[in-house]
């Protein structure tokens, strides 16, 4: 039996050395070396130059997170507390906007954040624009939404919302209800249930939707340069520049996407950490 599954994990086996370990040995290896192919850090200390995109993008991957955490966990939460045909309708209308192209969703945010969008429209029609030039004394004929860093985050909150909510949804729903009903047995109120019992045994959830969430939103390129309008530069936007722009310099974006890559597990490794002690707690 277990050779068979031996066999069975073959493919899976070679898929990740071919598409995930040998990729990230190219990164080292380039990461490391000079364009003439000889040992080189210097790929490393020039990454200095670039710290105000390194500290834009977690700033902004931070905000997406915190944004999705506080908007995912009360949906969450009451999604679980509803029956099950009301969950599997709202399940459906979550990830209905995720069988549609990542660029596509991108794409409206623009129709509708643009200087003439649809947002920008609805607010001439109901005089706010005139409303805020009376009261300001500016001269707008739109509000500029595009371009900014703020867009950047409505476009990361937007698409990786589900990642935050699916998460914390899947732990809530399977918690214990006996437990529950013990702490309101032993004299318990609604808020201390939720902040002993709830909140920390749907701690797991939570750090899985900060991770899903965060990962993705500061290495992202595709948000930023079309809600950003290449403006706000991001980590994903300068290793794509390096390994595809006119600077071409691939030994560069290595080395940028390989201390990025320890950053972003090192951060992983922490809040498993912390979740482990959180559950441990509960436990005691």
């Amino acid at each position: 039996m277990k050779n068979r599954l031996s066999r069975l994990a073959v493919p899976y086996v070679i898929w990740m050395a071919l598409f995930v370990v040998a990729p990230i040995v190219m990164i080292v290896v380039y990461a490391f070396t000079s364009a003439e192919g000889g040992f080189t850090l210097a790929n490393f200390s020039r990454m200095g130059l670039y710290g105000v995109v390194f500290f834009r993008s977690f700033k902004l991957a931070l905000i997406a997170t915190a944004i999705c955490l506080v908007i995912g966990y009360p949906v969450s939460y009451m999604m679980s507390k509803e029956g099950p045909k009301f969950q599997r309708v709202a399940m459906v209308l979550i990830m209905l906007p995720m069988w549609i192209n990542f660029l596509l969703r991108t794409y409206s945010w623009m129709s509708i954040l643009e200087n003439n969008g649809l947002l920008n429209q609805f607010f001439q029609k109901i005089g706010l624009i005139g409303l805020c030039n009376a009261l300001f004394g500016t001269n707008l004929d739109y509000f500029p939404m595009m371009n900014t860093q703020g867009a950047v985050v409505l476009g990361m909150v937007y698409n990786y919302l589900p990642f935050m909510i699916l998460p914390i949804y899947s732990v809530i729903v399977k918690l214990d209800g006996s437990l529950i009903e013990a702490a309101r047995d032993l004299g318990a109120n609604g808020l201390s249930v939720f902040r002993r019992v709830i909140l920390p045994l749907s701690l797991p959830g939570v750090l899985s939707g900060i991770t899903m969430v965060f990962v993705p939103s500061v290495s992202t390129f595709a948000i930023s340069k079309m809600l950003g309008g290449g403006t706000e530069l991001l980590l994903g936007d300068l290793i794509e520049q390096q390994f595809l722009g006119g600077a071409y310099n691939p030994q560069l974006g290595a080395a940028i996407s390989l201390v990025m890559m320890v950053i972003v597990v090192v951060c992983m490794v922490v809040m498993n950490r912390f979740g482990e002690g959180e559950e441990q707690a509960v436990m005691l």
